[in-house]
């Protein structure tokens, strides 16, 4: 008997083709992630950022905005009841002499920042080039930035006293003198602004240190080629290079000045003429009990400071400097 042979047409290559990348895409190829996965990989980043932000909305945006509410009220910091007054508060601020004349103190501060960027900046360049001791030097440098300013404010106020580390230091020299260092405004405010440039003279030293040391060494080796001498090198390869960090220091100084707290309320506590806007707020606050009054004087400085660094930013744009 007889078998029928039936024939079949030969495959196609295409079909061929289509069926391998069916199989590979079956055994080899990674199945799609699962809806939940990309979810999760999507929230993870926030979840990370989910702390910093509670932290950031906890203790700084949620006291600012109650403050800038408190500035409208009668508030005394006490009594649970407070009414609303408008622009009361502003129009009383604006309207005193005294409460603005206390900027003038500012003034000391402001200098002593202007001393303080031009030793800072020295002290940076000097230290950034190979000389002897310049880690130890370094150290001494920024130690005053590691001490809390509690204790430098009691340190100073027995360094200034009658009598006391200062006088004995002239004395040494041959100068003596009965002068009282806190005792009149003029002497005050100079001692205390002096502290504060011994203070704040290592943080401005290590920015300065590190955005020089950011430099490439390789513009030093051609410039010492090219015959530049040490002030060339700072003029035309230092200055510009740490041109960024220097704008943010100098925005920094002129707030610090404008804020300055910590170091005369220490000392001298606002006597002596050494009252500045920050202390003067603090006594409207705690010591005559008008926190509503006192939370208007601090927006009032908020936006000082905000008005000056948009300032400073607009005069000295923050442009990308490229050295190479």
């Amino acid at each position: 008997m007889a078998h029928a042979h039936t024939h079949l047409p030969p495959p196609r290559a295409e079909q061929l083709d289509s069926e391998a990348a069916k199989t590979v895409s079956k055994r080899g190829a990674p199945a799609p992630a699962p809806r939940r996965a990309r979810t999760w990989r999507l929230l993870t980043p926030w979840l990370f950022l989910l702390a910093p932000l509670v932290l950031l909305v906890t203790f700084t945006y949620a006291p600012i905005a109650n403050m800038v509410a408190y500035s409208f009220t009668d508030w005394d910091g006490v009594s649970p009841e407070l009414h609303y007054t408008g622009a009361e508060n502003y129009t009383e601020i604006f309207t005193r002499e005294d409460l603005f004349q206390v900027f003038w103190v500012s003034g000391y501060y402001l200098v002593a920042s202007v001393i303080q960027i031009v030793a800072a900046l020295y002290f940076a360049t000097i230290l950034s080039f190979s000389i002897r001791f310049r880690n130890f030097f370094k150290g001494v440098l920024f130690f005053p930035s590691l001490v809390n300013g509690v204790a430098i404010g009691f340190v100073f106020l027995y360094f200034f006293q009658d009598g006391g580390t200062f006088d004995t230091v002239l004395g040494l020299f041959g100068y003596h003198t009965d002068h009282a260092w806190l005792g009149t405004p003029a002497s005050a405010n100079t001692s205390l602004a002096g502290v504060s440039i011994w203070r704040y003279l290592g943080m401005n030293f290590v920015l300065f240190l590190g955005a020089i040391q950011s430099i490439p060494g390789e513009l030093y080796e051609a410039a010492e080629l090219d015959g530049a001498g040490r002030w060339h090198q700072f003029r035309y390869i230092i200055l510009p290079g740490i041109k960024p960090v220097l704008t943010l220091t100098v925005i920094l100084s002129v707030s610090g000045s404008l804020s300055a707290f910590e170091i005369p309320y220490i000392m001298t506590g606002g006597a002596t003429g050494t009252e500045t806007f920050v202390i003067q707020t603090v006594k409207l606050a705690f010591q005559f009990n008008k926190t509503g009054l006192a939370s208007a004087a601090a927006v009032v400085l908020l936006l000082i400071i905000l008005l000056v660094t948009w300032v400073q930013r607009r005069l000295v744009p923050d442009d990308r400097v490229d050295l190479v």
